[in-house]
C-alpha cells in the first residue's frame, strides 16, 4: 500500500475492481468506499458508521478483508479489488449467498455485503466451530437478525452438518 498522501494532492490510481483494470485521478484524501461507489457505480458496498466499525463497507483488498470507509483510495493503488459485485456470478448466488438466503442469515441486508465479504476472505479451515466462526464475524454489526441465521448460513456454505461446533 502507498503511504497516506498530504491533502491537496490529486493522484492517478491504478488498480483492478473485480477483475477489471480501472485508472482515475482522485482526491488524495477520497475514501476507497466512496470512490467505489461513486465514482465506479459499485452501490454493493454500504456505508453504516463510517469509523470501521460496523463492517458494512467490508470489501477484499489483495484478498484481504479490509474497511473500505477508513482506507484512502490512493492506498489501494495497484491492489486487487474485490467488492460484492465481483463474488456474485453473472447468473444465480454463490454458496455463501444463496446459504444466507436459505438460512435466513439476512432481514433488511444492509449489513450483508460487509459479512459475505469478510466471509469470502476467511479460510473456513481456520474456524472450525461456531464459536470460531463468531469471533470472525464478530467485527460485523446486525441489528435484525440475532446472528443465529448467519451462523447456520456460515455452516450450510462451508458444508458443515448443523450440530458441528456446537458445545454439549
Amino acid at each position: 500500500m502507498r503511504p497516506v498522501p498530504r491533502p491537496a494532492d490529486r493522484i492517478t490510481v491504478s488498480m483492478s475492481v473485480n477483475g477489471g483494470p480501472v485508472e482515475r485521478t482522485v482526491d488524495s484524501r477520497r475514501l476507497l468506499a466512496d470512490f467505489l461507489r461513486e465514482d465506479l457505480g459499485l452501490t454493493g458496498t454500504h456505508l453504516g458508521c463510517e469509523h470501521g466499525v460496523c463492517g458494512a463497507c467490508t470489501l477484499l483488498v489483495d484478498g484481504r478483508p479490509v474497511r473500505s470507509c477508513i482506507m484512502l483510495a490512493v492506498q489501494a493503488d495497484g491492489c486487487e479489488v474485490t467488492t460484492v459485485e465481483g463474488i456474485t456470478p453473472r447468473e444465480g448466488l454463490n454458496p455463501i449467498q444463496q446459504a444466507f438466503k436459505d438460512h435466513h442469515g439476512l432481514q433488511c441486508g444492509f449489513c450483508t455485503p460487509g459479512f459475505l465479504m469478510t466471509l469470502t476472505g476467511a479460510e473456513p479451515s481456520e474456524y472450525p466451530d461456531d464459536e470460531s466462526i463468531r469471533e470472525l464475524l464478530a467485527g460485523n454489526l446486525c441489528r435484525c437478525t440475532g446472528y443465529e441465521g448467519i451462523v447456520e448460513a456460515v455452516r450450510a456454505a462451508w458444508g458443515r452438518d448443523e450440530r458441528e461446533g456446537r458445545r454439549p
